[in-house]
């Protein structure tokens, strides 16, 4: 098992790593929210719960625990919890028709994680939005912005998932880039992408498709919080990808949506590229599929700020910031593989149960995916 010395620690005392990942885990599923939390939870627990971590001469004082902690390897933290994450999933005996893996990709300002001189720490994330499980995570160079950091975040679900084929990554319209879109053809993956002022070219064509002589796809209608919301698609294949300024386009689709709330109407309009044939990527699912877009901001990063107060934690340094966001994504994607949309709540019931919380995190299980 590999150790880590205690940095501060005279007598050269060496902590076992699985049982410090464990811990923090763990800790981090039952809610807590900063590395000083971590270290109360483990004071906290009985000497044979302790003992069954793998601590067994005693615990880390808790700035050992945020000192070894942010020695971590962020990048490599994030693929070994996403790739143990994956093998809680249950299996999928029942999938729709062109039912396939959609990577929703983006990115996030930790407001309170400054660095030494005064920049954020900016996060790029991916969700596999079918389990809730945050597959990949990056660290975005402070001095540039996500558009490099895209490659590596695509190696690195490449590296939890084996194979990028056939796989469908929606992401905002920063990522609709030219070499964006070469680095997912070519890795047998497809693309949802949105345009808008970024790509001036590529949206007024877009909008300026005869859309009018296009009948409507699919059509949904939602009610609730007091509006009333229709979205309505239409997609058309592009027989001449060379006249949408756009490589590997094979379908333009065009996203209305009305909501009306407390008797006042607006309207937006989206306009998206896939490389997917219609064939593929019917209206309804196209539709779908623009949605999970949202997903990663409603249910990770919203979550690790409300639940988990990420923007209130000031870790400055070296890859705390990072490898603390990680465990959040790893207790949001454990709760969600385990049917709890509430993760707070989720949390709350996990504190009370250590002991159970423990087995369940060291048990071993069979890999389904």
């Amino acid at each position: 098992m590999s150790v880590i010395p205690d940095p501060r620690d005279p007598h050269g005392v060496r902590y076992p790593l699985a049982a410090l990942l464990t811990v923090a885990v763990c800790a981090v599923l039952a809610g807590a929210t900063s590395f000083a939390a971590i270290a109360d939870w483990l004071y906290d627990l009985d000497e044979a719960d302790q003992q069954r971590l793998g601590f067994t001469r005693g615990v880390p004082a808790g700035t050992t625990v945020w000192r070894l902690l942010i020695r971590l390897d962020a990048t490599v933290i994030s693929k070994v919890l996403a790739g143990w994450l994956r093998t809680r999933t249950q299996p999928v005996t029942a999938r729709p028709r062109r039912y396939r893996t959609v990577i929703a990709v983006d990115g996030k300002t930790l407001r309170g994680a400054r660095l030494p001189d005064g920049r954020q720490t900016h996060l790029l994330s991916a969700l596999d939005t079918s389990t809730g499980i945050v597959l990949a995570q990056v660290t975005v160079d402070t001095k540039s912005n996500e558009i490099p950091a895209f490659t590596p975040l695509l190696d690195a679900v490449q590296a939890v998932l084996g194979s990028l084929t056939d796989v469908l990554f929606v992401a905002d319209a920063l990522h609709t880039q030219t070499g964006h879109a070469e680095q997912i053809t070519g890795r047998g993956a497809h693309l949802l992408l949105q345009a808008k002022g970024n790509q001036p070219t590529l949206f007024a064509q877009l909008k300026a498709v005869p859309w009018a002589q296009i009948p409507v796809g699919d059509r949904t209608r939602d009610r609730g919080h007091g509006r009333k919301e229709t979205r309505t698609i239409k997609a058309v294949t592009l027989h001449t990808p060379g006249g949408i300024a756009f490589s590997h386009a094979q379908q333009a689709v065009r996203i209305t949506r009305t909501r009306t709330t407390g008797g006042k109407t607006s309207r937006e309009t989206a306009y998206l590229i896939t490389s997917l044939p219609a064939a593929d990527a019917q209206p309804a699912d196209l539709q779908k599929w623009a949605r999970a877009e949202w997903l990663i901001e409603n249910q990770v990063h919203n979550v690790r700020d409300v639940t988990f107060r990420e923007d209130l934690h000031q870790a400055r340094t070296g890859t705390g910031p990072a490898i603390m966001a990680t465990l959040r994504n790893t207790a949001i994607g454990w709760h969600r593989i385990h049917g709890e949309p509430n993760i707070a709540r989720a949390t709350r019931r996990a504190d009370r149960r250590s002991h159970d919380l423990i087995t369940a995190v060291t048990s071993t299980y069979p890999r389904t995916q």
